[in-house]
């Protein structure tokens, strides 16, 4: 099981990816209040570029005041000759990431060297967590044990870009979120599955859109616990997607009072609510919703 559970971590409903190599953007979005920063030393940064985006990265993630909740690192991929300098690098940063993002994760030898590496490398007090981003065929296939495969590990990303790729599917398929259905149910069921964070990957457009919206939508219906953004203007938009109103949390601390007068005073598991009845699976789900709403998962 990953080192922080989906029920018990602090929320990803909004993910900002900004590409390490640019002082200015990594400024910006140092301001931001967003619950995740990911920097990106991967696809956002051309080759030439790499070793000074890592140098930048490392300065940005002591110098900046973050207003994010967590700053993580997207690192380059395994097999690359970029991953080991940029785990050793950050491993031994002033000030680590709170994780690191890696990308290309197709099997669970990947999520183990980078942890041997960490496990080397590290300097601080804490352990820098995984996050695991899913984006080829091969690893929705071995999504259950790559999430199996570190207690380092705090989530599953499911990207599309490289996923698309590789499936063959074009441009058009990023507006249509229910072809990914296959993958996104894979990526999800291996997450939940391993107490880990489902996160999904971002849409691949800039604006504030239906398109963005409907994504969103999709999303969250499914059962995710956020999404990646790649525009600041997109962060507020997407985290409302993923923060449960007023009305569900009232609804969901109902639910919990009505199952603990039950054990209370009854001695019962369920009790009729209306035309249904309230029972632990029902329970589950509205301590999730507590969860997702930033507060306290028992009833008041």
């Amino acid at each position: 099981m990953g080192a922080k559970g989906s029920a018990i971590a602090s929320p990803r409903r909004a993910c900002l990816s900004v590409p390490g190599s640019s002082e200015k953007m990594l400024g910006k979005a140092a301001l931001l209040a967003v619950d995740e920063v990911v920097i990106d030393l991967e696809d956002a940064v051309a080759p030439a570029a790499k070793e000074e985006a890592r140098a930048a990265t490392v300065a940005a993630l002591e110098g900046l005041d973050w207003k994010a909740t967590r700053v993580a690192v997207r690192a380059n991929a395994p097999r690359s000759r970029w991953c080991v300098p940029d785990l050793l690098a950050l491993a031994e940063a002033p000030v680590p990431p709170a994780s690191i993002v890696l990308p290309k994760t197709d099997a669970p030898a990947d999520v183990e060297f980078a942890e041997r590496v960490l496990d080397g490398a590290e300097t601080g007090a804490a352990a820098i967590g995984l996050q695991a981003l899913i984006e080829s065929p091969a690893a929705v296939i071995a999504a259950p044990s790559i999430a199996a495969s570190s207690p380092r590990l705090e989530s599953l990303i499911l990207g599309y870009a490289d996923l698309g790729a590789a499936l063959g599917r074009g441009e058009a398929a990023a507006s249509r979120p229910e072809i990914w259905l296959a993958a996104q149910e894979a990526v999800l069921g291996a997450a939940r599955a391993a107490g880990l964070q489902a996160i999904d990957g971002p849409y691949l457009g800039t604006a504030v859109d239906p398109g963005l919206e409907a994504a969103a939508e999709w999303a969250r219906v499914l059962g995710f616990d956020g999404k990646w953004v790649i525009h600041p203007a997109q962060i507020e938009r997407v985290a409302e997607f993923f923060t449960p109103g007023e009305d569900e949390v009232a609804q969901a601390r109902r639910v919990l009072k009505l199952l603990a007068d039950a054990h209370d005073e009854q001695g019962a598991g369920a009790v009729a609510d209306g035309d249904r009845m309230v029972d632990e699976a029902v329970a589950v789900a509205a301590r999730n919703v507590l969860s997702r709403a930033g507060g306290s998962r028992s009833p008041e």
